[in-house]
């Protein structure tokens, strides 16, 4: 029987230890993460599935240590996996698997190495993206790729949605190739790190809305940080207010670019929305104010209201 170490968090560490289940792997130890009580948590537990499996799990601040590296290397495994887990395995570590250590990485490599890649694929516009699964390499999501399975990005898709078919791309990647895997048929094709790219991780405070940006750029970064991710906001007066939910207007506004970036502003056929920086409109639909959700009447009378306080806003 194939044994493995596997090394998982979040929806898609949850997918994917459940694939290695069914096709009948021998999961001796699973490591993940405890859950940040900072961290708003919508997604499942790895730890719970493993305790209704019996399945002996640690979570360890560092898992590079002495002593959780020679206790996977005392258990011999063939494989190591990583589904979403947080941190980067060092060489002592990824050196222990007689057949491979392989990562499940939630983009089309080589494009979008790093953290993050699914908000990063929605901010910049891309109409598509999907799941990796590689050998891992001490540098990160670099390592010769064995499978992948695109996803398409509708235009309204926010990273939460994306997510959500990136988690089931992740899934059905690996186990189409789990078969291989074991055989030992499995492809492993170099990447070419320079026709991809890598990203840093995002903080709360990289939702701050520029007005200034064209409102294309504005309306992708409502949909790259939307509920349950942090949110794109702005400030007004000393209220600060998330934008959870916008659309482009499709009626140039009435007074052109020339009111303050941010203003409020109305369209020839009666929209209500925020001038960006190319003189379009972002009209909201979704807007979160001291903590209260405001649908889409709900927030153009608030925006309508406080029309004098947003022409204050400053580029």
């Amino acid at each position: 029987m194939t044994r493995a170490v596997v090394f998982a968090y979040h929806n898609v560490g949850v997918r994917c230890l459940r694939v290695l289940l069914d096709q009948g792997v021998d999961i001796a130890l699973v490591l993940t993460h405890e859950d940040s009580p900072t961290e708003t948590i919508w997604y499942d537990s790895v730890a719970q599935v493993c305790a209704d499996q019996r399945i002996p799990f640690i979570t360890p601040d560092d898992a590079n240590v002495a002593e959780v590296v020679a206790r996977i290397r005392a258990l011999a495994p063939d494989f190591l996996f990583s589904f979403y887990y947080r941190k980067m395995l060092g060489a002592d570590m990824l050196s222990i698997p007689t057949r491979g250590a392989l990562n499940v990485h939630g983009s089309l490599l080589p494009k979008y190495r790093g953290r993050v890649p699914v908000n990063w694929a929605v901010l910049h516009g891309e109409r598509e993206t999907g799941a990796s699964l590689h050998y891992m390499e001490i540098k990160p999501d670099a390592g010769n790729l064995v499978a992948q399975t695109a996803v398409p990005i509708l235009s309204d898709d926010t990273a939460f949605e994306v997510f959500q078919k990136v988690t089931v791309a992740a899934e059905l990647t690996l186990a189409r190739a789990l078969p291989q895997l074991i055989a030992g048929t499995a492809p492993s094709v170099p990447l070419d790190l320079k026709a991809g790219s890598y990203y840093s991780g995002r903080k709360p405070e990289d939702g701050r809305i520029d007005w200034a940006q064209p409102a294309a750029a504005v309306y992708n970064l409502v949909r790259a940080v939307a509920p349950p991710y942090p949110g794109a906001f702005t400030d007004v007066g000393s209220t600060r207010f998330v934008v959870a939910k916008a659309r482009v207007a499709r009626a140039k506004a009435r007074r052109g670019a020339t009111r303050t970036c941010g203003a409020a502003d109305v369209t020839h056929d009666g929209e209500l929305g925020f001038v960006c920086g190319d003189g379009q409109l972002l009209v909201p639909l979704r807007l979160i104010v001291s903590g209260e959700t405001l649908d889409t009447t709900a927030s153009q009378l608030w925006l309508a209201a406080n029309e004098s306080l947003t022409q204050s806003m400053k580029q």
